[in-house]
Order: structure tokens, then sequence, then C-alpha cells
């Protein structure tokens, strides 16, 4: 027994520590241009865990989402790095590596579940079994690393704003984790002990992130396999799960409540009943089929322009779907474990998979982290069964070291390729780079590109003629997206081409009427063009449609931008206030245009707001540079190089 618990901690830390390797590339990540500017660079309202933060906490639906424990592990890692994205990625990756040791934990138990009841038994739990120990634990160890460095894990473990995931997961497992010790329990009171655990980190698991609000589903699959706890007493077996339904229901009601405020739900004149069928059908394959085969990832599966279920694309995925139920199902008594995994994986998916709908994508990534546990099971189980027939002298040495290599090669080979896929989500240009080669007609990934490169810095001639090529193309596919015609109006400022610049901006509040950025980013154009009376009109109007207003206590940008300057400008710079994107943008036009002395003083604001982001840098530098400022120049230059060599390296100074 000792032994036992030797190994089986030697393989908790193997497990750990495979899975950090793994993801040591996203550490060096930047936030994205893919709602971690909403969520973080410009929200100020999560940044510490004071009374103020944590009444945000507790009572936000920012984005859709309601998330107040997710929300604190945030505000923690403000209180210790402020906004460098390394502590972010840090603690997440910390988390994954925990829910791996947690997936392990359970998969144990599971297997062994799974291997004492095919062998007749009767005691479900791995300390009590003796003969295929060993293989148990082998089992798990697989099965835990295939969760944990498959690449589709890299989008919930590199990108900031999924860190609600990570979270939810590992309360998750621990609901899990704790209902296995309640099933073992043979008292009582062992039984309410557990079972009240596993019920509290349900309930913190939906505080977490909603996704988790198909365990009671899946509690019931484990019954029936491989605890066999259903046969003979249903209807207590039921009963245990009322208390889960609640805390289900109550979950569901606080998700639909904060999709209904912070998101927008797509109606059926957008997508009727067949498309509504296609996306669940395409959603329920998606995740089994990518498990076996991760290439071609994406950080967005657009929806299609003209959804529907007769489209080869949508009626392929049902005839699979179709099939490998049916399979699945005749083959229920020889493999009962795919069939459980199957219908877990449906569970799972079944609350994002398109019935109901909101947003662009079709399926995504993140969805897969607790839909696709149930596969990685199976694929423990699989190395427990060869053990163990190899111990029982069925497989031949020949048989099992081949068996032994090839798992061997698809670890390394799920290792090199998630380890490949950090490196995609480093930068938003990348990422989006990326996705465009994926799906050339995803007309969100070619508007994210042009902006994630109007936003990186070292930008020139060449970077705008690139970022306008792509948004350009993003409008073309899709005409009524707002975002992109945005990003147009930002670049044709820089330009100088104000004319257009002010049209595309117009366009995008014509087709985003309630959002703040357009009137403020019509203000920049008209800051720009010294045209300070009308900016101010607009940046009220921002103020209006619920643009942050300038914290108190806060230093403003001075009072004019020049000697002589109209007065508006004071106004307008007061307006303009906290949002290091919008001072950004009006320095490197007043810089690209040659007027750098006006451009110091949002410049030094945009710095002092954003310390971490290379762009203002960039631009205060050649500011200073073009002013005669060489010292301050030098100074700023120093910092640019530990945040981006590449960037830092454009400039002339020295």
């Amino acid at each position: 027994m000792i032994r036992g618990r030797r190994l089986s901690f030697a393989f908790v830390v193997l497990v750990f520590s495979i899975t950090v390797a793994a993801f040591i590339p996203a550490l060096q990540g930047q936030f994205l241009n893919w709602d971690d500017g909403l969520l973080f660079t410009k929200n100020l309202d999560y940044r510490g865990l004071g009374p103020a933060q944590l009444r945000w906490m507790f009572t936000t639906t920012l984005n859709g989402h309601y998330i107040p424990l997710t929300w604190l592990t945030l505000g923690l890692n403000y209180i210790l790095g402020g906004m460098n994205p390394w502590g972010y990625h840090l603690l997440s990756l910390l988390l994954h590596a925990t829910n791996a040791v947690l997936f392990y934990l359970v998969a144990r138990r599971l297997l062994a579940a799974a291997l004492n009841r095919s062998a007749g038994g009767t005691v479900p739990g791995p300390d009590d079994l003796v003969g295929g120990l060993g293989s148990v634990d082998a089992g798990a160890l697989v099965a835990a690393l295939v969760f944990a460095i498959h690449p589709q894990r890299v989008e919930s473990v590199a990108w900031i704003t999924e860190r609600g995931t990570l979270l939810c997961g590992a309360l998750y497992l621990t609901a899990v984790l704790t209902y296995l010790r309640a099933a073992e329990a043979t008292s009582t009171l062992r039984w309410r002990w557990w079972g009240l655990l596993s019920l509290a980190a349900f309930a913190a698991a939906l505080l977490a992130k909603g996704i988790a609000v198909s365990l009671p589903v899946t509690l019931l699959i484990l019954d029936v396999y491989p605890l066999r706890r259903w046969h003979g007493r249903w209807r207590s077996t039921l009963a245990e799960k009322v208390p889960y339904a609640v805390v289900a229901l109550a979950g569901a009601t606080l998700v639909l409540f904060a999709r209904t405020r912070g998101a927008q739900w797509s109606g059926l004149a957008d997508y009727g009943l067949d498309a509504r069928i296609a996306f669940a059908g395409y959603s329920f394959w998606f995740y089994p089929s990518r498990m076996a085969w991760p290439l071609g990832l994406s950080p967005l599966y657009e929806v299609p322009i003209h959804p529907g279920l007769w489209q080869w694309r949508s009626l392929g995925p049902l005839l699979g779907l179709t099939a490998a139920t049916a399979v699945l199902v005749l083959l229920r008594r020889r493999f009962p474990g795919g069939l459980a995994a199957w219908a877990h994986s449906a569970a799972a998916v079944a609350p994002v998979s398109g019935i109901v709908h909101t947003g662009n994508q079709l399926v995504s990534d993140r969805y897969s982290y607790l839909a696709q546990l149930g596969f990685a099971a199976v694929a423990g189980y699989g190395v427990t069964w060869a053990l163990r027939r190899r111990r029982q002298g069925h497989l031949s040495p020949g048989v099992s070291v081949v068996a032994a290599v090839g798992i061997t090669l698809v670890l390394a080979a799920l290792a090199v390729s998630t380890w490949g896929q950090n490196g995609i989500w480093h930068d938003s240009e990348s990422l989006w780079r990326w996705a465009t080669e994926q799906d050339p007609e995803c007309a969100i990934c070619h508007g994210a590109l042009g902006e994630g490169i109007l936003y990186g810095a070292g930008g020139g001639p060449a970077r705008l003629d690139e970022s306008e090529l792509s948004v350009r193309r993003a409008i073309a596919l899709r005409p009524n997206l707002p975002v992109p015609h945005f990003t147009l109006g930002t670049i044709l400022l820089m330009r100088g081409r104000y004319g257009e610049a002010e049209a595309s901006a117009k366009i995008y509040m014509e087709l985003a009427p309630g959002q703040a950025q357009g009137p403020a980013r019509l203000a920049l154009i008209y800051l720009v063009q010294d045209r300070p009376t009308e900016a101010v009109q607009w940046l009220r109007r921002a103020r209006q449609l619920g643009a942050r207003a300038p914290a108190p206590g806060r230093a403003l940008l001075p009072d004019r931008l020049e000697p002589g300057s109209d007065p508006d400008f004071g106004e307008a710079m007061r307006l303009l206030g906290d949002d290091p994107e919008d001072l950004t943008h009006l320095g490197q036009a007043l810089v690209q245009h040659g007027k750098e002395d006006r451009a110091v003083p949002p410049l030094q604001r945009a710095v002092a707001l954003a310390p971490d982001a290379p762009s203002p840098r960039f631009w205060l530098i050649r500011a200073y540079n073009a002013t005669g400022q060489q010292d301050l120049a030098r100074k700023e230059l120093a910092t640019l190089r530990r945040l981006d060599p590449v960037a830092a390296d454009l400039l002339p100074v020295r």
C-alpha cells in the first residue's frame, strides 16, 4: 500500500511538471484584442480587492458573464503584479496544472471502479485495489496527460480572458472527486460529509463560470458507468441529485440573466430552426472529432454567412454524429466507457451547442475543457486494460513494447503541438494571422488582424497598408459588422484622410448606436483637425453612452495642447479621460502628421495608464526624439526594450 501511494505521488508530480513544461511559452503572452481590452486593459473596476472592487465583482455582468469568483482571482493578480500579463498567465498555468492533477485523481478512481466491476468485484476505491494498482495509476497518468497537454487546452490557458474556465474546471473536478468519495462511503455520515463538499464545490464552480451547469447529468452518467450504482437503486440515486439540480437551476438562472444583460441573443430571424439544428449537430460532433484530430485549431470558428441544415458543412457532422452514436449504443455492453464519454461530452456541450445562440462563433475550443474529460479517461482505460492483459499473459512482449512506444509518441506529439500553439497565442497579430490562414473567409478574423497590426508598436506606411487591407477584406465579407468600420476609421485618421475617417466612424455609430467608442473616436478625428468644439460635443455624447469619466483624484492632461490653443482643448482632454487606447491613437496621429509637441501630453498619460503596453511608449519615444528631448527618449527606450525588443529596434534613438 505504501509503495502504491509513493507511485501515485510520483505520478502526481510528473503530471504537474509535464503540464507546466508544455505551456511554458504561454508565460510570454500579451493581452490580446479579443476581449482582453474590455475586461482588463480598459477596465479599472476589477483592479484590487477593496470594498468597491468586491461590490463590482459580485454585481457585474460584464461581457454577458456572472463570474465573481473568477474576478477575485484576477483582482489578486492585479494586487500582486499590476498589469503585467506575465503574472496573469502564471496563475492560469498553475490552475491548469492543478486541474491536471485533480483529473489524475478522478481518473484513478474511475479506472479502479471500471477494473473492479469488470472483474466482478464490488469495491471501486483505488486504495483497495491490490492486483491492478500499477495499471490503474499508469492509466490515470495517461488520461491526465491526454487531457492536460492536448492543443485544445491552449485557448483556455494562454488567453487571459479564459481564467473562468480554468477556475471552474478546478471546482468542477473537485465536485466530481468528492462525489466519488461519497459514492464509496459505507456510512450515512461519510456520505453526507463528502456529498456536502461536492455540492459546495459545484455551487462555487457555477460562480466561476456557468459552463459547469451540466454536472448533475454527468454524475448520473457516472452512476450508470463505471460506478454501476443505477441498477437496483435508481430511485435513491435520482434523489441524491435533487440538491444538485436545485443548484444547477439557480446557476442557469444566473447565466441567462447575465447573458441577457451583457450580450445579445440571436433571434429566429437571424438563424431559423434548421440553422439551430445544424449548429447543435456540428457542436456535438466537433469536440470528439477534434479530440482525435486536433489540426487547424482557431480562436474563432465563425458562423457561416448563410447557415443551413442541408449544407455539407452541417450535414456531414450530423451524419457522423448519428453513425457514431448508433455504433456506441450497439457496443454499450462491450464498450460502456465509450458511450459514457460520448454522453458526457453531449451533456457538457449542450448549453453552448447553438440551440440558444449568442455571439458570432459556431463552436469554441474553450468549451472542450470539460467536454473532453470522458474521452481522456477512455484513453487511460485503454492503457489500464492493456497492462492488465499483459500481466495475465494475453499480450506478447513485442506488442506491449509497440503499444508503449505508440502511446509515448502520441503524448510527445500532443506536447509539441501544444508548445507551438502557445506561440500562436503570443500576441494579437500572430493569433489572427493564424486564424485567417485557417479560414480565409472569416470576416471577424480579418478585422481583428487589421486591428492587431494597427495597434501593434512600430507602425508605418507599410503597416497601415496591411492593416487597411485586412479591415477592408472584413468589410467586403460582412458589411454589417460594426468593428471593422471603427478600425478603418482609425486607420484613415492615421493617414490624414479625415473626411473618409469621419464617414467610417459614422457608419460604425449607425451599426452600433449604443457603443460609446464611436462618438469618442469621432471626437479624436476632430481633435487632430483642430476642431475641439465639435470634439467636446461628441465626447459628451460618449459620456452619456457610458464611457468612463476621469477617475477622481487623477492628474489630468494639461488644459491646452500648446500655448495659445483653443480653451476647448482642455475640456476635450478632460472628457477624453482614462482610456489609454484613445490617448495613444491621438498621440500617434499627431506624431504622424508632424505635431509631435502636441502629441507628448496624451502619450505621457497613455504610458502612465498602461505602463506595460509597448505601443504608447513607442510613440512617446518618437515624440520625444522629434522635440529634442533625447534624455527622456533614451529612458523610455530602455523600458521599451524590455517590453518589446522588436519595436525598440525600429527606433533611431541609441
